[in-house]
């Protein structure tokens, strides 16, 4: 500001300056022209510093600029460095996420919720898991009733002796809350939603915001979870959130955290020290020799320790789900025949069709990009569980266990984006990345009326048939407290107040039956078999107390 103007400014506005004196004249024409020169100056240097900022910016290699964004070192030697984004401004989509989240939960929630509600739930896996919870809830032993009497080990068998999942102690104050199966369906909901935030945040510092919210969709759609929500409770709600924190956490390079996530995985189940050791291939091949090779031993280690020591000691058989007696009775012969006959390996992993076709539409979804990224060798460990096994169920699309890969899967696709990109030398193709995303948030659309979400279209899905009345009414009839054998889809709605057996093949001499001689139910084969059965506990000594559209209930005093 130069002196003519602050003496303006110093006056009255109606009144103008007094006139200086002649001697005074040079020396204000002096300090104002200096004083211009001098901002002037200021600004010209100003902006010639802001040039040169701008200059160094545009020539910074991948590693300054992730420096300067605070991400880690390791993290700019990725292809694609140069769109590493800081999240500084991340509050401005925290509404957005959230809901994202919110929806999805609201969506897994209901579609669990609705199938207990009209008799669509099983006592097989369902009453297992909540009689576990429930005994934890009360500070006992995690014993199930229905699990242990069908494996002939008693109605207080550990069922951590079939699969160990200590986590699942987490949830036991929620039954302080509600005591019911309806608990586990609402939790499993909001644990695989808890995944969507990371995922996004992963996405994010790859990709931009626009794609991660479509990435995000995308996991909310996905068929895998989809299942896996429509087919009870399992352990495995924990997994995608514990993948998603590793991933992201890795990917940040808070490897601690990561590790703390990789501990608790652990601790889903039996076999996931094989997606550690997979999470540690990955971190091997990323440059991290020594963590990676961490990872590796521990999730080995702890695998061998659960199989050999733990499930023994808690009364269990290690080798019950032993699936692979056509490669060898061990381990180290099912790895004699890999190396030996590597082509009966390979036949079994590919025969028969139905395993070619899960392992495709668990790659499909991200137009097989994942295949470009190391990620994915985190999953392949749990792959060839599945697919090298005799159980039709383990490979089947039908049932939760694709769940347990669908996030890395999914990072693995976003970050194999971002390797073929930079191979191409179209690194800062932001019309490549959103259309990439777009058509994985459209597969995922494309598969819906495929599997179970596809049933939230329709309004009879909601609706109790008579069926499902009479169902109601028969589980009404038997009396609280007591151990009742109940066919496998009502035995949900007596768990919370009675104690739950299912109805099978095999007398449990349980004073209460609820049977189904209308429509087969699992373990039974037909119709007429259930018939049967009931005939055979007539003849014993139960009689019939309530009869209607198929559902039975017997009673012996």
């Amino acid at each position: 500001m130069n002196g003519e103007i602050t003496a303006g400014e110093a006056g009255s506005p109606d009144t103008p300056p007094a006139p200086s004196s002649p001697a005074d004249r040079p020396a204000e024409a002096g300090t104002a022209t200096a004083t211009g020169e001098q901002t002037r100056t200021a600004e010209t240097g100003e902006k010639e510093r802001a040039a040169d900022r701008s200059e160094r910016q545009e020539d910074a290699t991948p590693a300054e600029k992730a420096e300067k964004a605070h991400v880690p070192a390791w993290l700019s030697r990725l292809p694609g460095a140069s769109r590493i984004v800081r999240l500084r401004d991340g509050g401005r989509h925290r509404y957005g996420v959230a809901g994202v989240t919110a929806a999805a939960a609201l969506v897994w929630a209901t579609l669990g919720l609705v199938k207990l509600h009209t008799f669509r739930a099983s006592t097989f896996d369902l009453v297992i898991f909540d009689q576990a919870v429930r005994a934890m809830a009360e500070f006992s032993a995690p014993t199930s009733a229905a699990r242990g009497v069908t494996l002939d080990r008693g109605m207080d068998f550990v069922q951590l002796g079939e699969h160990f999942s200590p986590i699942l102690a987490l949830l036991a104050p929620l039954y302080w809350i509600h005591d019911g199966p309806a608990t586990l369906i609402v939790a499993q909901a909001v644990l695989f939603a808890l995944a969507t935030p990371f995922i996004w945040v992963f996405t994010r510092r790859l990709l931009g915001p626009a794609p991660a919210y479509l990435v995000a969709v995308a996991y909310a759609l996905s068929w895998p979870i989809a299942q896996a929500a429509n087919f009870d409770f399992h352990e495995v709600a924990f997994a995608p959130p514990l993948i998603a924190i590793m991933m992201e956490r890795y990917q940040a390079g808070r490897l601690r955290l990561c590790a703390v996530a990789a501990l608790a995985l652990l601790l889903v189940k039996e076999d996931m020290g094989l997606l550690v050791a997979g999470f540690g291939a990955y971190v091997f091949v990323t440059g991290r020799r020594l963590e990676g090779c961490s990872f590796i031993l521990v999730g080995t280690g702890w695998t061998m320790l659960v199989r050999g020591f733990l499930i023994p000691a808690v009364g269990g058989d290690p080798n019950m789900y032993w699936a692979y007696g056509h490669l060898g009775a061990t381990i180290p012969e099912v790895l004699r025949t890999a190396v030996t006959d590597p082509l009966t390996v390979i036949r079994t992993l590919l025969t028969p069709e139905e395993k070619v076709d899960t392992m495709l539409l668990m790659l499909w979804p991200t137009l097989f990009l994942c295949l470009f990224s190391p990620i994915t060798l985190m999953a392949v460990p749990h792959f060839l569980e599945r697919m090298l096994s005799d159980r039709l169920h383990w490979w089947v699309t039908d049932f939760h266990h694709s769940a347990f890969t669908v996030v890395i899967l999914l990072c693995a696709g976003v970050d194999g984006l971002t390797r073929l990109l930079a191979r191409l030398n179209r690194s800062e193709d932001r019309g490549l990345v959103l259309s990439w995303s777009v058509a994985v948030c459209a597969v995922a659309i494309t598969l819906l009326p495929r599997f179970a979400l596809d049933q939230l279209a329709h309004p009879s899905f909601y609706q109790r048939d008579a069926r499902a009345n009479a169902a109601a009414e028969a589980a009404a009839t038997v009396p609280d407290g007591v151990v009742v054998e109940a066919v496998n889809s009502v035995g949900p709605a007596l768990s919370a107040r009675t104690t739950v057996l299912l109805w099978d093949h095999t007398s449990r001499s349980a004073p209460w039956v609820v049977a189904d001689v209308a429509m087969p139910q699992f373990p039974f084969s037909t119709a007429e078999e259930q018939q049967r059965r009931v005939s055979e506990l007539t003849a014993a000594g139960y009689r019939t107390v309530f009869a209607r559209e198929g559902y039975v209930v017997l009673h012996r005093p």
